[in-house]
């Protein structure tokens, strides 16, 4: 398959250096150099990155302020038989940026939209985080206003995962702040300049992540990798409480024995063998 990429007709998504020219793969260079044309978000700041690595080929902007009026250009292109490179500023295009539509609408016509990975902002400040990163979700970016930003802060209070989100560095230590009061002092990276000679992650909390870039204030995005809500412990059951529990399934919803036993086995994560002897106790 490497052999015939760029093919005619498919839209390619593709992954560019998030600041270490040398992260770009070998298929993503041959993709970028062999398609009709790339669209990016910016035109300028792309053209400079393609002259940085030798690759000269037609450029279209594509950003969220004209991607209602480019996406049934592009898609009319894929149609004619031209193969299409979408990049963003750095990382994968897609993620907080319009790729996403285009992807969908390309998918509803029931074209080819194949991507050629590479960096990531959210999974290189995660894996090197030392948070947890079996199970995390992604925020992007939160709402740049006060109150809707607390807002969606709140409700992200109980998330047990590891939470990873962008921020603009003028508005980094709002966040922070707001996430100190409403969260908690919790385990907190932020990644700046990631793969960079001057990377930077600062934490190991909310509280010093606030206190550094208060005296220190940020530049450029960051990405920031918060610990997820501590779990609640289970509930103690007390014995009486258990066959209450059990009486109000067999004689209020009318179930027999060994059906309410199972049901609250599932709802208290105790042995259902142990639920049933309850029932069976002063026999």
């Amino acid at each position: 398959m490497q052999e015939l990429e760029p093919a005619a007709g498919v839209l390619y998504l593709v992954g560019t250096p998030i600041g270490n020219l040398g992260d770009l793969s070998p298929r993503a260079r041959r993709v970028l150099e062999g398609v009709s044309r790339i669209a990016c978000e910016d035109t300028r700041h792309s053209g400079l990155l393609l002259h940085q690595l030798g690759i000269r080929r037609p450029l279209l902007s594509f950003h969220q302020h004209n991607q209602n009026a480019r996406i049934p250009e592009l898609l009319q292109a894929l149609a004619t038989g031209d193969s299409i490179a979408v990049i963003s500023d750095a990382g994968l295009p897609g993620i907080s940026d319009p790729g996403e539509q285009l992807v969908a609408a390309a998918r509803g016509e029931g074209r080819t939209v194949i991507c050629v990975p590479g960096p990531s902002a959210v999974t290189t400040a995660l894996v090197s985080s030392g948070l947890p990163s079996g199970r995390f979700c992604f925020e992007g970016f939160l709402p740049p206003k006060a109150n809707a930003r607390r807002q969606r802060l709140q409700s992200l209070a109980e998330e047990e995962r590891t939470v990873v989100l962008f921020e603009a560095p003028h508005r980094l230590v709002a966040l922070l702040e707001d996430m100190l009061e409403l969260l908690g002092d919790r385990p907190l990276r932020v990644a700046r300049e990631l793969t960079k000679r001057h990377e930077e992650q600062v934490g190991p909390s909310v509280a010093a992540a606030l206190e550094h870039f208060r005296r220190k204030p940020a530049q450029g995005e960051c990405t920031l990798v918060l610990g997820g809500a501590a779990p609640e412990p289970p509930r103690s059951w007390q014995e009486s409480d258990l066959k209450e529990e059990l009486r109000i399934l067999i004689e209020e919803q009318d179930l027999g024995s060994r059906e309410a036993a199972r049901i609250l086995a599932e709802r208290t994560g105790l042995p259902k063998r142990q639920l049933y002897a309850l029932l069976h106790q002063d026999d």
